[in-house]
């Protein structure tokens, strides 16, 4: 019998992913551009400037799903991590983009130390963020119903900071774009902190043993390693994609706007196919669902070669069905995790939910770093000309193909390798059964 949680804890639930969605988004949109073409630092060079940081969270998450699975704060496990880590992020994001660009070695400093300050301060956001779901409802259906509100939301905030963080960038500045973001980021955390007041909370025991002890076990599950896996390697291609939009707009497309209306065509396709996804969930469950949107984002990925072409049309309905992917991409795997940690706390009586969360939430960090690193590799290769501000450069047909390829068939390989992967995930079928009886 299915037991629902308050509307209200929904949705207040959901609007983290104002923060999440949005500092997901636009580094990997605009980071990557900044260093090369406002700082005028090679591309590769780059690539490790903004893959470093992200790589430290690899290591911090498990650390912050530890700290947040031992937490005894009367207001509750998880939710005292959102509000303090999440409005350091903020102000962190701003300062970010408020630092000098010359000399070029005081820029890439000041951007390193205050990229990893931000990645510090959102694994301690995010990890516990996660985890709620699992201590929220201990109900099959209602983990996915949970997650579609979220994933609504996070498209929301993809589209909405990906569509006009470029435009502040372009009209006002870097700066004053690092400000708006930041705001939009502490707006996502206290909707969140403040919506989950009084939410229903069903935690388990804390785990035993040394920290060693629970990565192993966690590393053990079979069902977590096949969905951590896979949700990995499709990171990486989604990032991989979104560093490739500024460079598609400018030196494929040759049409600024062409940045903001990739968004709208990713963005609106998965706005409006989410609720259908919860339906399939529901019918056919979430790997059978994960699989079919996975096949989605790697035809759309493989589609976007057109832009190449300067083919806008085409370009941007390929766009359309890598949104409509991406929507289940996030809807099933998000509302699988839960699952996954909540199977283990019942069999094993303890709570290593947070470990759990954090080693996901790195490995999701790792694959989003990965994605601008990829491409910077791939634009280093293709003899991408890095520029400053004000400088146009004509980039040769090498670094034209490169750009093309980035954006398009090497992600497209990336998603179909992860459906291989998602084979191993076999926790659904036994909880559907258990669900239906």
């Amino acid at each position: 019998m299915t037991t629902e949680l308050p509307a209200r804890v929904r949705r207040g639930y959901a609007l983290g992913s104002v923060a999440t969605g949005t500092f997901g988004t636009v580094p990997g949109l605009l980071l990557l551009p900044y260093l090369t073409d406002e700082i005028g630092i090679g591309a590769a060079l780059a690539g490790v400037l903004v893959f470093a940081p992200k790589a430290w969270d690899v290591v911090l998450n498990p650390i912050a799903g530890r700290i947040s699975d031992r937490s005894t704060h009367p207001a509750g496990r998880r939710r005292p991590f959102l509000v303090r880590a999440g409005l350091t992020l903020a102000v962190l994001f701003a300062v970010m983009f408020a630092g000098p660009t010359e000399p070029q070695a005081l820029a890439a400093a000041w951007v390193a130390v205050a990229f990893l300050g931000c990645a510090s301060a959102y694994a301690f956001f995010q990890v516990p963020y996660v985890a709620m779901p699992a201590e929220l409802t201990l109900d099959y259906a209602e983990r996915t119903r949970l997650m579609t509100w979220r994933v609504v939301v996070l498209a929301l905030a993809i589209l909405v900071s990906g569509a006009t963080a470029p435009i502040v960038a372009d009209q006002l500045g870097h700066a004053a774009m690092g400000a708006y973001v930041g705001l939009v980021i502490a707006l996502g955390v206290l909707g969140a902190w403040w919506g989950t007041r009084g939410a229903p909370e069903h935690p388990t025991e804390t785990a035993g043993g040394t920290f060693a002890d629970q990565l192993r076990l966690v590393a053990q599950n079979p069902d977590f390693r096949a969905v951590l896996l896979t949700f990995v390697v499709q990171a990486a291609a989604i990032g991989t994609v979104l560093a490739g939009v500024a460079y598609v707009a400018d030196d494929l497309l040759d049409s600024t706007a062409a940045n903001t209306f990739l968004f709208v065509a990713f963005v609106g396709p998965a706005l409006l196919v989410t609720p259908l996804w919860e339906r399939y969930a529901t019918t056919r469950g979430k790997r059978s669902g994960y699989a079919v949107a996975t096949v989605f984002l790697a035809i759309g990925m493989a589609a976007l070669l057109a832009a190449h072409e300067g083919w806008l049309a085409l370009t941007y309905v390929a766009a359309a069905l890598v949104g409509i992917g991406y929507a289940g991409a996030q809807v099933f795997p998000m509302a699988m995790l839960p699952d996954v940690a909540a199977d283990d706390a019942s069999r094993s009586g303890a709570n290593r939910i947070g470990v759990f969360t954090g080693v996901w939430t790195a490995g999701e960090t790792l694959g989003l770093a990965l994605g601008p690193g990829i491409f910077a590799l791939v634009l280093t290769a293709g003899g991408y000309v890095s520029s400053t501000s004000g400088v146009t450069v004509d980039q040769p047909d090498g670094a034209r193909l490169a750009i093309a390829l980035g954006f398009s068939v090497l992600p497209a390989l990336l998603s179909a390798i992860s459906l291989v992967l998602l084979r191993g995930y076999r926790l659904d079928d036994r909880l559907r059964s258990a669900d239906v009886a």
